[in-house]
Parts: structure tokens; C-alpha cells; sequence
């Protein structure tokens, strides 16, 4: 540990060189624009700042200041860096005043890097995205009280996405430390509490040593599945009280927990439905998490030769046994079934009807087993209902499926013998041949309202795909004529739906692509970028390359839908629908809104024989390593 060589420093000297030789010497360096720009610089000197005296103290006794090499702020950046923290997102604050400026100066604004956000939510949303994309968490720092109630919702949805978001929350615990005035607002006496329902963990180090063993395990527990956000709070006197000059604190090692495995008595009986199964189907939620996994995965289905109805992007897009069109008639006529980590099991198996009176119909055969493998089973809270509906199953796994498939595979292909081979061998033809229909049939109906002004999805997705086809892309708009091939091409990104997600954990997901130079490409609802439009800002200021396409149907039309279905219901006529769900008068411009932040922006484009040329314009410019908007005006869905 460095030691600390400086003493007390007299306090009217401090102040007196701070504001008349630190202005100077600020102008000198960033010419006259950037000194506008500082906080710290004014057109005259600022005065000296006089001393308060304590009530009980000499008024003309000499006051003294306390700097120092280290603090406690210094250490927990040692702690962070030992985690492998690439990035670290926050807006600022003063709560961890002292870890960030250790941050950006002891740990030199590398490993992390600070992403400057506008808004804590996009914070926590945009390192939702990272980790979709990176398999591992993202740091974020929020300020105390407030910022953590503007970072719930992109928490609430990274609980519900089964994301593993680290959290830093600063707080000023002891009362007697708290600046008067505005810090006593900011402070909890258990900071971490509002949110403690839909985080895995949290605590409160009251020493360095004990931030040092929270964090490791703050960080295991959010990396052991199912995954899911931490908090550790940050005291504001622990994180700038300095370090005893000889003091030594010991980092524990980072080892992260081995997912949990099918036992094998049920892996070997899921395995025995499965083969002896005449119309299995196997519905995949979110289980590969590498491109090695993704492979695993297309091995096990070819063993059966099985349709998978892919709910989370485990199977090439393309590949014959992606049944993911048809799923619903599979599931129907299916003899056994095996979800995956599916979120919604029991959804998945139902018709369900909103009406006046709500009712459901089982869509399954009433003698279909049913196997699930998931570790929704494994980590449960009561307030948030995010887990769903309990359905009845035959044989329950309470594991992670993704490192449960090699040996689920190797017991389906131990019992598989020749005549069961050749069964599979017909079993796959069969569906390539219907995975070729349903494409056909998907392309024809894409056809509709081709030349229509809105511009259709189908016809935006197609030209979006001609656009970016030949180049190293991820991410994407979907659609029949778009190619998964590979893992990362997916953004594995799931949420509790709420609205204004979308846009900054795009962000996230491209600023972790950005090092492979790959071109990530997103669309982007014009409801949800409106909730914090500042990660336009972001996006630019950081240098984060992409190609953004809005889907402007000027409208929260899933409200525009549900107000109709209720006009109906209650025989009132629809024409009132766009009452409070319509975003028009004025339109709003994202062109120049995306402008205004620094991005390339064309738009509002509606004709849709202005969209290649625009595409081919956009995709030069991310090319170059910028950001890239285009404000398409669409139909609504």
C-alpha cells in the first residue's frame, strides 16, 4: 500500500491557492472555451472562502484541512478492479463524490471506464445491455436516496430480465457526518431497503475489509443463476476517511459458484420420455449463454431430431428444427414436453382470452408429460408476481439447463437405438419441410402493404437486413429474412416491459460490441426513447457506434389497442382511442433530436422507397465509428 506522505495542510493557504492559482492555471490549460465550461472558472477571481468556526473554538485560531494520499475510496477501486470491471455507468453524485473522483484519478478512468449517464434508470439499463452481451455484470454507481429511486425501475427490470447488474449505492449513514441541509434528504439509515424485493443481495460494509469480502460475494451471488442485480452501500465517511499509513487489507479471489445440474436419476428418466416420445417438442427460453453452448444446444436437438419452439434465440434462425413460426400446432399434437427455462410455461401451454369474463383453455394433450429444467425454481421472492403462473409438470428439475444439456444429451443418445434413429431421421425431414413452408408463407405475408406510406415493419425489416447482410452485425430488427447464425448476433435482452428499457440498453449492448467492431444494430419505439432521451447523449459523448431505426408509429399503440378493446367492451366506439395515447400535435422530430446530441440523423422518413439510400448513408457513418439515426415513420405493428 502506498503510503501517505502529506500532513495537515492550513486551511486559508489551501483555499487561497485553489481559487486564485487553481482558475489560472485552468485558462492556461484549456484556453478561454473550455474554462467557460468549468464549473471552477468565473470572469473575476473567486474569493477565498472564509473558515466556519465551531461554536466552541478560538475564532482566530488556526483551522486546519486534511488531505491525503489514500482513502477508503482508493482501496474499494482496488476492489473493483480485482472483479474485472470494464465499465462502470452512472450519473453523478455526491453520495459517492470521493469513488468517483478515485475512480478517474487513482484508477486512472480505465478498467472501469466511466460512462457519463443522464438519468440513473439508463444507468442501470445500459449495463443490462452490456451484460446481455458480455455474460457478466456491469458496474453502476447511484446517488443515495434519490438516484436509487430513479435506478428502481431499470433494476426492477433487470430483476424480472435475470440480469446481473452490481450496484454501488453511496449513503451517509451517521447522522453526526451528514452536511447540513440537502445531505439529510439524501440519506437512509437502510439506503438499500426501497429495492431490497427485487434484488438477490445487499449490504452495508461498516470497514474496508468488509467492502472488500462484500463485493466478491456481491459479485458471486449475482453470477450464480438464476442471475440478478446486487446492492452494496457505500458509506460516504468509509469512502473518504484516509488509510492508516501501514494498514494492509487482503482482496479475497474471485471463484464463481458451478451452476447447479440436473441430478442424474432425472436427467436419465427426461432422457427415457424424450426417446420413447412420438411427438416431443422442446420449448427453449433463455439457456445458451456462449457460442459453445449454442452448439451443445444444436447437437441435443439433432440427437432427437426434436422441434424446438425458441423463445430466446438458442438455435440459428434458419436451422431446420427452429419451429419457433409453428410452435403453437406442435405443442398441441406434442406427447412430451420439456421447457427450457421458460418464463411462462404455463402461457406457453394456454390459450388465454381477455374478455369481459377472463378465461383459458389447455391447448396440451391431456396425456402429455411435461419436464422442466430452470432455475426459476431455485431463487423466488413473494411481492413481485414476475414468476408467473404455476403449471403442473410430471418430472421438475430445479437446475440450469444450459449445463445440464451435455449429459441430457448423452443419455438421449445412449438409449437412442437404430429403429429410433431412423424414426428421428423422418421426424426431421418432416419438420424441414414445414420450417420451409412457414418461412414461405412468413415472406408472402411480408409482402403486404410493400409500398404502403407508413412504412410496414415487414418492409423495414427487409430493408434494414440488405443493408447490413454483408457486414459483422449483431443485434438486428428480426424478421424472416434475417440470418442468426451466430451467438452474438442475439441480444439476449428480457425485462418487466418497462417502457423506456429499450433505448439505453441498446446503448449498453453496442458500447460491449464495440471492441469487436462490429455493426450493432437496433430499433428503437418512439414512446419508449421519449422516457430519457439523454442516452442519445451518451451514446454520442462516448463514441458508441450504431445504427438506430425508429419505429415512429407516434403512438403508445399497445395503449392505443387496449383502450379500443375497452371502448368495445363497454359499447362506447373507438374514436376516442388516441386520447392520451397518441403522441402527436406536434410530431415530435428524432431526426433533430438525435442532431442535437450529436448523432447523424436523417428523417422522418415515411415513403418507403427513401429507406435503402438513407441505410446505405447511415450504415458509412457507424462505419466511421459513429452513431446513426433514422427517424422512419412506420405503421403502427
Amino acid at each position: 500500500m502506498k503510503k501517505s506522505g502529506k500532513r495537515l495542510v492550513d486551511r486559508r493557504k489551501f483555499l487561497k491557492g485553489a481559487a486564485v492559482g487553481g482558475v489560472a492555471t485552468l485558462v492556461a490549460s484549456t484556453g478561454a472555451a473550455g474554462a467557460q465550461q468549468s464549473l471552477v472558472a468565473r470572469s473575476a477571481p473567486a474569493p477565498a472562502i472564509p473558515p466556519i468556526p465551531r461554536a466552541e473554538a478560538d475564532p482566530s485560531a488556526e483551522v486546519n484541512v486534511l488531505t491525503a494520499d489514500r482513502t477508503g475510496s482508493d482501496f474499494m477501486v482496488d476492489v473493483i478492479k480485482a472483479l474485472g470491471f470494464e465499465y462502470v455507468a452512472a450519473n453523478p453524485g455526491s453520495s459517492f463524490r470521493a469513488l468517483h473522483e478515485s475512480l478517474v484519478n487513482y484508477g486512472g478512468n480505465k478498467n472501469p471506464e466511466f460512462i457519463t449517464c443522464c438519468h440513473e434508470e439508463s444507468s442501470v439499463a445500459l449495463a443490462q445491455g452490456y451484460s446481455a452481451v458480455e455474460g457478466k455484470p456491469m458496474l453502476v454507481l447511484a446517488h443515495s436516496t434519490v438516484g436509487l429511486q430513479h435506478a428502481s425501475m431499470g433494476i426492477y427490470n433487470a430483476w424480472a430480465g435475470r440480469a446481473p447488474i452490481f450496484i454501488i449505492l453511496g449513503n451517509t449513514v451517521d447522522a453526526a457526518e451528514r452536511r447540513p441541509g440537502v445531505e439529510w434528504d439524501h440519506s437512509a439509515q437502510d439506503a438499500a431497503a426501497m429495492v431490497r424485493d427485487y434484488t438477490k443481495w445487499d449490504d452495508v460494509p461498516a470497514s474496508l475489509p468488509h467492502f472488500a469480502e462484500s463485493a466478491v460475494r456481491a459479485y458471486r451471488i449475482a453470477m450464480t443463476p438464476p442471475r440478478e442485480p446486487v446492492v452494496l452501500v457505500a458509506d460516504s465517511t468509509l469512502q473518504e476517511s484516509p488509510i492508516p499509513q501501514n494498514a494492509t487489507f487482503h482482496i479475497p479471489k474471485l471463484t464463481l459458484d458451478t451452476a447447479p445440474q440436473g441430478d442424474s436419476g432425472s436427467v436419465a428418466e427426461a432422457a427415457r420420455l424424450l426417446v420413447a416420445a412420438d411427438n416431443p417438442v422442446v420449448i427453449a427460453g433463455h439457456v445458451v449463454r456462449s457460442q459453445a453452448s449454442m452448439q451443445q444446444f444444436i447437437e441435443f436437438a439433432e440427437a432427437l431430431q426434436v422441434p424446438i419452439v425458441d423463445q430466446g434465440g438458442n438455435l440459428p434462425s434458419r436451422h431446420p428444427l427452429n419451429q419457433s413460426l409453428g410452435g403453437r400446432g406442435l405443442i398441441a399434437s406434442a406427447d412430451v414436453i420439456l421447457g427450457l427455462n421458460v418464463e411462462d410455461f404455463w402461457g406457453a401451454l394456454h390459450n388465454y382470452r381477455d374478455q369481459l369474463h377472463r378465461s383459458y383453455q389447455s391447448i396440451t394433450r391431456s396425456n402429455a408429460k411435461l419436464i422442466t429444467i430452470t432455475t426459476g425454481d431455485l431463487y423466488l421472492k413473494s411481492n413481485y408476481q414476475d414468476f408467473q403462473r404455476l403449471q403442473d409438470v410430471d418430472l421438475a428439475m430445479a437446475a440450469d439447463p444450459e449445463v445440464t444439456l451435455a449429459s441430457l444429451t448423452e443419455a438421449v443418445k445412449r438409449l437412442t437405438t437404430d429403429d429410433r434413429k431412423r424414426v428421428f431421421q423422418d421426424r426431421g425431414a418432416k419438420l424441414a419441410a414445414a420450417n420451409h413452408k412457414a418461412a414461405e408463407q412468413a415472406r408472402v405475408d411480408a409482402s403486404y402493404a410493400w409500398e404502403a406510406s407508413p412504412i410496414s415493419i415487414p418492409r423495414l425489416s427487409a430493408e434494414v437486413w440488405a443493408a447490413v447482410k454483408n457486414e459483422d452485425w449483431a443485434g438486428g430488427i428480426g424478421g424472416v429474412e434475417w440470418n442468426y447464425e451466430k451467438y452474438y448476433q442475439r441480444t439476449r435482452l428480457s425485462s418487466a416491459a418497462g417502457v423506456g428499457f429499450a433505448a439505453p440498453s441498446a446503448v449498453g449492448a453496442a458500447l460491449a460490441q464495440r471492441k469487436n467492431g462490429r455493426l450493432y444494430v437496433h430499433q428503437q419505439n418512439d414512446g419508449d426513447l421519449m422516457y430519457a432521451p439523454g442516452v442519445l447523449w451518451t451514446a454520442a459523448h462516448h463514441r458508441i457506434p450504431m445504427l438506430w431505426v425508429m419505429h415512429n408509429n407516434r403512438a403508445y399503440h399497445q395503449e392505443v389497442m387496449h383502450l379500443q378493446r375497452m371502448a368495445n367492451r363497454h359499447q362506447r366506439g373507438i374514436e376516442n382511442a388516441g386520447i392520451g395515447t397518441t403522441i402527436l400535435d406536434p410530431n415530435i422530430d428524432y431526426a433533430k433530436l438525435a442532431q442535437s446530441m450529436g448523432w447523424y440523423a436523417e428523417g422522418p422518413i415515411s415513403d418507403p422507397k427513401d429507406l435503402g439510400p438513407a441505410l446505405r448513408r447511415a450504415v458509412d457513418v457507424v462505419k466511421r465509428g459513429q452513431p446513426a439515426l433514422l427517424d422512419t415513420v412506420t405503421q403502427p405493428r
